[in-house]
């Protein structure tokens, strides 16, 4: 009976008929529209039979691609298409199985018509939206099957970018259908990834060959594969929350490293800013946090992948801090910083590994150089984007990270030694003169508190003349608020100083009590840093800059006196210290008389005008070589010996003191010349290695124990004593050879020597502070206690029985 109903056309099911009605004889005549109106309204009619048609279409379908009679398979497909569109009932999900099922076996077929056919079914199917969830579909064949094809090697380029686009738009559905179903498997575990980011990512790098020869199809097209990858991409991570953003990111940095893109720079560059762009800007930090963990993860890769990646860093988080500043600020920072102790490390020890060993790689020192440049200008741009606040955070982070003189700095690789220690610190002091330019701060006492101050000025007296030249331009770039520095290079002798345009406001409060708390201090390391024998004429062109910025944006009268007082202090300094080179004897007189011609202007005073204008025009006609014009420029022209320099070419305290006083100012400080407090700091900023650092620690920790003050105070001061002390090189000898064998102790002695050695000066504090509890606990002795021929006892009474002056009962 079944055979008899199967082949009578009358007797079959009534959706089988309706089917085979909508086939056409010739299938170039398409789809029989009136007859497929009629198998939508049965289905939306008996929707429980929709699961039927869709088993019955699909059993068609598979007969004509077995048959190759591709007519009739996309008379079908379309069929499937609008059936689909229509319907929306319960029982759809039985018929999304068959529409599946057909579409996987056209994307099995070797034929790319078919494939294009059944992916721009799948595509359609995606922008339904499904009344009833599914439990139990799967797209794991679509993903798999999509990023092949997205890496289609077709003979026929304009088929293969065909095929190509089709399979983005099959990825790009399969998001659609599965990124917001909680039901649906989950299109961000890393199964699913590592398919889709690398297919895209193929495609988003062919967008050079495609340029370079595009072919008429691609032409022809309205949107390019690389347009449609990007736009992939981003709908991609924009849909991405927070827990799959690592998911997403990860396949990025992995095909990357597989491809070598991270040398190029410019493909992972524009990656990455797709990234940021695309994602929730509450979520950017997450990818900043991975690039930093991919760049310690390659800390022993090449010199280019750690600039690439780096390069990557510093676009991105310019993007990350525009939007949001998350909790990465000092992560970034801290890593870039750790970026540059390995780069000086791997530079100087030749090798990535703590020990040079034959299999290690060959580290190029200019592709070294070239990463540190990378980091610095990395860190400058991040901070660039950075508000003040938090810009003043990042410089107190850094000149936390400096090896500073005088206290335990942490230093890079042992392997390194001194030079080691003096690169980082000069790296460390480029990044933070990048942080600082452009860094203006309204409150100059938040810009420069003491515990960045303090570190900074200890190494304007280092013998390293880079490093001071380094702090001197770190300074400027703080204290120049009004963009003045320019105005003040090169340094010269300019009669009228309104040319120079000087933008002037009033100190504030909090400059003066900055001033006032830091100023001696600035003019005591200007002082010295001038007497140092290796500086050249950047230096001095630095310390103008300093000493004009100060006078423009930090003086008031108190300031501007001490300010004069100092320029004539290092007149006189210049003119005395004949041990000085006479280069630098000469550099420091064309200092001062730059300067005072400068603040001169500024006071305007017309008699001290006048008398620094006599003093100048002395100089031009007798000592030329004192003036900035002839000392302070690239071929400089200076005797082989300098003369006493007196008379009418040297500025007068005295007379300045008499000609500003007329106007208000502080006489009598005016004639008090300047003389800078030496103090252990600038000792202590003398030192090199982390041995002198610790042997005197020490020996200020000596100096200031008891032993020392009961010894100090027993001794008298005399001839002897002064001559020693002015003898100080045998002194300094014995210094640094007992500094020597403190140094070899700690170095060589075993652990328990000096464990003991520690505890036993452990112990006499102790002693000490056990006398002092006896004496402040036990009650003194009481007046009217009796001694007997001197061997009597003190008889003491308790402190409540005792008789105490009114004066000392409140």
């Amino acid at each position: 009976m079944y055979g008899v109903c199967g082949c009578c056309g009358a007797l079959r099911p009534r959706y089988k008929r309706l089917v085979d009605n909508i086939f056409p004889e010739d299938p170039e005549d398409g789809l029989v529209k009136a007859n497929m109106e009629k198998l939508t309204f049965y289905a939306l009619s008996a929707p429980e039979k929709l699961d039927r048609i869709g088993a019955y279409l699909s059993e068609r379908l598979s007969r004509d691609v077995a048959r190759h009679r591709y007519g009739y398979v996309c008379i079908a497909m379309e069929a499937l298409d609008q059936l689909l569109m229509a319907c929306h009932c319960q029982s759809i999900n039985l018929f999304v199985e068959s529409f599946l099922t057909m579409v996987r076996k056209l994307l099995e077929a070797d034929k790319p018509n078919l494939q294009i056919l059944g992916t721009n079914s799948f595509v359609k199917f995606a922008n339904i939206e499904e009344d009833t969830p599914s439990y139990h579909r799967s797209y794991d064949f679509f993903v798999s099957r999509f990023s092949e094809m997205c890496h289609s090697s077709y003979e026929d380029p304009d088929i293969r970018t065909k095929i190509r686009m089709a399979g983005i738009r099959g990825l790009q559905g399969v998001v659609r259908k599965t990124v917001n179903d909680e039901l649906q498997a989950n299109i961000w575990d890393p199964q699913h990834m590592d398919k889709i980011v690398p297919s895209l990512l193929f495609n988003l790098q062919q967008e050079e060959s495609a340029e370079r020869s595009p072919s008429p199809g691609t032409e022809k097209e309205k949107e390019s594969p690389v347009e449609l990858t990007e736009r992939c991409f981003r709908e991609l991570l924009g849909r991405a929350a927070y827990d799959n953003i690592k998911n997403a990111v990860k396949p990025v940095l992995m095909h990357l490293d597989n491809h070598s893109l991270w040398e190029g720079k410019t493909f992972a560059v524009r990656c990455f800013k797709i990234i940021m762009y695309s994602i929730q800007t509450q979520h950017s930090h997450l990818v900043i946090q991975q690039l930093l963990g991919h760049l310690d993860a390659n800390s022993k890769n090449s010199a280019r992948v750690r600039a690439g990646i780096v390069e990557v860093i510093s676009e991105a988080a310019v993007i990350e801090a525009s939007g949001s500043i998350g909790p990465t600020v000092l992560e970034v920072f801290n890593t870039l910083l750790k970026q540059l102790r390995l780069s000086v490390d791997y530079e100087l020890t030749g090798s990535y590994d703590s020990f040079a060993n034959m299999g290690s790689k060959v580290i190029t020192v200019h592709e070294e150089r070239q990463l540190q440049e990378s980091v610095i200008k990395t860190i400058g741009s991040f901070a660039n984007t950075l508000p003040t606040y938090q810009r003043s955070e990042v410089m107190l982070f850094i000149i936390g990270k400096i090896p500073v003189p005088g206290m335990y700095p942490s230093l890079g690789s042992a392997n390194t030694g001194v030079e080691g220690s003096r690169m980082i610190q000069i790296m460390l002091l480029k990044s933070l003169l990048q942080v600082t330019a452009g860094f203006q701060s309204t409150n100059i006492l938040t810009a420069l508190p003491t515990s960045f101050l303090d570190p900074l000025l200890s190494f304007t007296l280092m013998e390293d003349a880079e490093i001071r030249l380094l702090v001197l331009d770190i300074l400027v770039s703080i204290i120049d608020r009004h963009d003045n520095r320019h105005k003040f290079s090169p340094v010269r002798i300019i009669s009228d100083i309104s040319v120079l345009k000087l933008k002037v406001d009033k100190c504030s409060r909090q400059d003066n009590l900055f001033m006032k708390k830091h100023s001696h201090r600035l003019y005591r390391h200007i002082y010295l840093a001038c007497k140092e024998e290796s500086s050249v004429q950047r230096h001095f062109e630095s310390l103008h800059m300093l000493l004009g910025l100060i006078c423009v944006e930090l003086a008031n009268e108190e300031v501007v006196v001490d300010l004069i007082r100092l320029a004539l202090a290092l007149q006189d300094l210049a003119s005395t210290e004949e041990a000085l080179p006479v280069y630098t004897r000469c550099a420091i007189h064309a200092l001062s008389a730059a300067y005072l011609n400068l603040i001169s202007q500024l006071t305007t005073v017309p008699t001290f005008c006048q008398h620094v204008h006599e003093v100048i025009e002395s100089r031009k006609k007798i000592f030329p070589f004192l003036l900035p014009e002839d000392v302070l420029v690239e071929s400089f022209k200076i005797p082989e010996k300098l003369e006493t320099v007196e008379g009418e070419v040297l500025f007068l305290q005295s007379k300045i003191a008499e000609m500003l006083g007329g106007s208000g100012y502080n006489t009598e400080r005016l004639a008090t010349p300047y003389i800078p407090q030496i103090t252990d700091e600038d000792r202590l900023s003398k030192r090199k290695s982390i041995g002198d650092t610790v042997s005197l620690q020490l020996e200020m920790d000596s100096r200031n124990s008891p032993e020392k003050e009961q010894r100090s105070t027993a001794e008298q001061i005399t001839f002897e004593t002064l001559k020693q002390a002015i003898d100080s090189v045998n002194v300094e000898e014995l210094e640094r050879e007992r500094r020597r064998q403190v140094v070899e102790r700690f170095q060589n002695a075993p652990f328990e020597e000096i464990a003991a050695h520690c505890g036993a000066r452990a112990s006499l504090l102790q002693n000490k502070l056990n006398q002092i509890f006896e004496i402040t606990i036990r009650p003194p002795p009481s007046p009217s206690g009796s001694v007997g021929n001197g061997h009597g006892r003190t008889r003491s009474i308790p402190v409540y029985e005792m008789n105490f002056p009114d004066l000392c009962v409140y």
